[in-house]
């Protein structure tokens, strides 16, 4: 149709020439004088010349006021988007705030068509100018209100010339007022665009007449240029678009004016509030709001996700003011349903609480290997945030460590119990329950499952095992109970009853899973700890079997010793004391590297291998030798088969004691050394040298000698004593010396004070050895010494002085037994010995006879024919003696025999009788 209306038109450029030539008559007419229609005509013209001057003039001040408007608002647009710039408010305060800020501050000049940006600290200077010598100046504008936060503008008499200026606060993170940011166009400027804007006036004012005729198409533009192009329709379609968005948002709209009333709410904020249909204009306060909402909707303040209830809805309420850029005060606040997310949220933090729970119960569960202890850190980690009380109670078997029988089900001893108070009536700790089938307990362990009694007041299978304390539970206010059976690898340990007071509900089928998931942690732990205390008891039991039950009968040393097995497992330390001919003992303290069984069986064997050299009267450099090349063979042989089952290491400390002349002969592998506390208790580390460890091999070992004082202190012990994790040896040592320096009495009280001094009970992280001996002295009267010719005459003289000092000592009635037995030995020594030859009587717990010789080779005992003459004489003395043997010395050897005492014998004056040793 479009095409049809042009071609049936005449076409645009003849009508208009047409119109041309038509208005340049009707024109001509009405421009002449003579004429009244000319004149009225001229005088219209004069009329509107008038006017369009008129109205000319008005329009140039319109446009320079329209200008200097348009300069103000700029320059406050460009000042406060420069101010609300990121980094902005940084660098003010940061260092070369210029160099920074001058580029931008130009760059932002240029785009908003301002003539400059200027940038200001607190104190008024210049940070940035469009004259680069400004820089660094002090601006004559008023700070005061600038720093109180408020934007100045004004028309001012610059740097330059007078200009049109805005400046607005710059705010740090804090809310700070930390510089200002200023925008400006000069007045020149704002002229020099009425300047140009002069040939359109003059050109409006000539058309005026066309303008006055074609006046509807001026208004029509001129509403077009103010509603942005924007027709009727358009307008209208806009608002019915803007309204429908209003009142179909999810979210809630209103809007409050600066005196509290409401001017606006769209659908969905009458839903979420409850609002009265006539709600609009009416004050906030009068429409019965929470009184929360009700102070935030009038404070007129900014909000955002505040949370507030309304009517049983979370709602998450953001508000903004309005009014600060010239419009009316008051508020927009938006309203969003939040109920839903929080019940999603409270879901999310039970189930994190339960995540928190399980961590923190597999952090505090299990820290140790003792089954009551990890029962109760199970019951202590579930209180309060699971269940008001928890109780543990296990099968008896497990306790002590050993696997329990399917016919223990039903009795059980209480392993721990927790809560939140102190008087509950539940059973205590320690308490024996025999259960029934019926109870929610052994109903659990039967079908390996939680049982859950919502109500404890109707549980009629609970009340009937124990009816009395079932009352008085239930009184106390305890109505929930859910019990999880303790099963670890097959194996029935127990169960565990997480209890609720009434204040706190009950238990739920969600509880379920949590309850069994911590009983299934535990019961992993509880399982581990009784394995442990059954192989720790078995070892316990095996290294005591080990050790020695009790110390030998011997006179030279009062002894007495403590042996403290490690907490968590036993170790490889072992001691002896071991009796020697001629009135000797040996003392021996060891520890093998490890804990265990291994390390338990590997000191037997060390200990064993002790008794058989020491046996053989080795000395001690040389006693360790040998015990170096029996470790390092067991430490191959075990190794071969099971490579970590080998002798790591052992240390060893071996001292012979002769109470005849008061020497200690000792030597050390690896070991510490020993103690020795004088009679007036002063300490002092004996200066050994320090070998080795058994089974290391490669270096030889020192003996050392020391002549102790009689009522001396020996004291032989482990590292377990002075060593510990977080202390240095040295100062274990040093304890040590103080509290032997200190402590008095017998050798059994030293004892006590060493350990209560030095060992806190329970916590020993490896076995402890200690062995104080109180020195003794054989008296010189005891002690009878005769030096013999090398020929077979002197014999007879050994024999009468013998017999003399054995009247002497009261012991007539074995003469002839010990002169046989001398007379043997001298014989012996002057036929097959070389140098000097020694007699030597002992009378201690027994009757000692010693020959000493020249000689390194040891006489054997040999049968003899019946037709020989000799070889008969060591065989009588084996037959008299009740043992006798033969020990090297440095320059020699000495043969030994011993023969009891007579029954009933006392001794002469002044022979001590029976032994200070005592175990402890």
């Amino acid at each position: 149709m479009a095409r049809h209306r042009h071609q049936g038109s005449p076409r645009p450029g003849r009508a208009a020439a047409r119109e041309r030539r038509r208005g340049r008559a009707s024109a001509w007419s009405l421009l002449s004088p003579r004429s009244v229609v000319g004149q009225m005509f001229l005088l219209q013209v004069v009329v509107v010349l008038l006017i369009a001057v008129g109205a000319g003039v008005l329009l140039v001040l319109t446009v320079q006021h329209e200008s200097s408007q348009d300069a103000s608002h700029r320059t406050l647009a460009v000042a406060e988007g420069f101010a609300s710039a990121p980094g902005v408010a940084r660098a003010i305060t940061s260092p070369g705030a210029s160099e920074v800020l001058q580029p931008r501050s130009r760059a932002a000049a240029d785009s908003a068509d301002v003539d400059f940006v200027t940038v200001v600290d607190r104190t008024g200077v210049r940070l940035t100018a469009a004259i680069p010598d400004l820089i660094g100046r002090h601006t004559n504008e008023d700070m005061a209100p600038l720093l109180a936060g408020h934007t100045v503008q004004s028309k001012a008499v610059g740097a330059v010339s007078p200009q049109y200026r805005a400046f607005v606060p710059v705010r740090d993170d804090e809310g700070r007022v930390v510089g200002a940011v200023g925008a400006g166009v000069r007045t020149s400027s704002v002229s020099g665009a009425v300047s140009r804007q002069m040939p359109v006036l003059l050109g409006g004012a000539a058309s005026a007449v066309a303008v006055i005729t074609g006046g509807a198409g001026l208004i029509s533009r001129r509403l077009l240029r103010h509603t942005h192009g924007l027709g009727p329709a358009e307008i209208t379609r806009m608002y019915e678009h803007h309204d429908a968005v209003l009142h179909a948002a999810r979210e809630g709209v209103l809007i409050v004016d600066g005196d509290g009333a409401l001017l606006l709410a769209n659908d969905e904020a009458h839903r979420l509030l409850d609002l009265p249909e006539d709600a609009r204009g009416r004050p906030v306060r009068e429409l019965g709001l929470p009184a929360p909402v009700a102070d935030l909707l009038t404070s007129n303040r900014t909000a955002t996700d505040e949370v507030h209830l309304v009517g049983g809805r979370v709602l998450a309420v953001n508000q903004r003011r309005t009014g600060t850029d010239g419009g009316p005060p008051g508020s927009v606040t938006t309203l969003r349903d939040s109920t839903e997310l929080k019940a999603l949220s409270g879901r999310a933090e039970a189930a994190s609480s339960r995540l928190e729970l399980l961590y923190r119960a597999g952090l505090g569960v299990g820290t140790t290997l003792d089954v009551t202890r990890t029962a109760e850190e199970l019951a202590d980690v579930a209180v309060p945030q699971f269940a008001d009380f928890v109780t543990v109670d296990l099968v008896e078997q497990v306790l002590a460590g050993d696997e329990p029988s399917g016919a223990a089900v039903r009795s059980f001893r209480r392993a721990a119990c927790a809560g939140v108070l102190e008087d509950h009536p539940l059973f205590r700790p320690g308490e024996r329950l025999w259960l029934t089938e019926t109870s929610p307990q052994v109903r659990g362990l039967l079908s390996g499952h939680s049982v859950l009694e919502r109500d404890l007041r109707g549980a009629q299978a609970w009340h009937r095992q124990y009816p009395e304390r079932a009352r008085e539970v239930v009184a106390y206010g305890i109505t929930s109970l859910l019990s999880v059976p303790l099963i670890a690898r097959d194996t029935v340990l127990g169960v565990v009853n997480f209890w609720l007071s009434e204040r706190s509900g009950t238990f739920e089928d969600d509880d379920l899973a949590l309850a069994e998931e911590l009983a299934a942690r535990a019961a992993v732990s509880i399982d581990n700890a009784r394995r442990f205390t059954r192989e720790h008891g078995m070892a316990v039991t095996l290294q005591r079997s080990l050790l020695p039950s009790g110390l030998p009968e011997q006179n030279a040393l009062d002894v007495a010793y403590r042996y403290l097995p490690a907490q968590k497992s036993v170790g490889g330390d072992w001691f002896d004391v071991i009796p020697l001919p001629g009135a000797r003992v040996a003392l021996v303290v060891g520890d093998v590297v490890g804990h265990g069984v291994q390390a338990a069986v590997t000191m037997g064997r060390l200990r064993t291998a002790v008794h058989v050299f020491s046996a053989l009267d080795l000395p001690p450099d040389e006693l360790l030798a040998r015990m170096d090349e029996l470790a390092d063979r067991i430490g191959k042989e075990d190794g071969s088969a099971e490579s970590d089952q080998g002798i790591v290491g052992a240390t060893c400390l071996y001292a012979v004691y002769d109470p005849v002349d008061r020497r200690c002969t000792m030597a050390r592998a690896g070991h510490l050394p020993p103690a020795l506390v004088t009679p007036e208790g002063r300490v002092r580390f004996l200066d050994l040298p320090a070998g080795p460890p058994l089974g290391v091999g490669g270096l030889p070992f020192e003996t050392a000698e020391v002549v102790v004082p009689e009522g001396s202190e020996l004291v032989l012990y482990t590292d377990g004593l002075v060593e510990e994790r977080g202390r240095d040896i040295d100062e274990g040592l040093a304890g040590l010396a103080a509290v032997l320096a200190g402590a008095r009495g017998c050798p059994e009280e030293v004892c006590a004070a060493v350990l209560d001094t030095l060992v806190t009970p329970g916590r020993s992280a490896d076995d402890t050895a200690l062995l104080v001996a109180r020195t003794r002295v054989l008296p010189p009267e005891r002690v009878a010494r005769w030096e013999v010719p090398n020929d077979p005459a002197a014999v007879a003289d050994v024999r009468t002085a013998v017999s003399a000092k054995l009247a002497e000592w009261g012991l007539g009635e074995t003469a002839f037994v010990t002169e046989l037995i001398l007379s043997e030995l001298v014989t012996n020594a002057i036929r097959y010995a070389t140098g000097p030859i020694g007699v030597r009587l002992l009378l201690d717990r027994q009757l000692i006879s010693e020959v000493s010789d020249g000689s390194s080779t040891a006489p054997h005992l040999g049968q003899a024919a019946a037709t020989d003459e000799g070889g008969r004489g060591l065989f009588l003395v084996a037959q008299f003696a009740e043992r006798w043997g033969t020990r090297y010395t440095s320059t020699g050897k000495i043969t030994w025999a011993e023969q009891q005492l007579p029954t009933g014998y006392a001794g002469p004056r002044g022979l001590p009788e029976g032994s200070a040793a005592h175990p402890a």
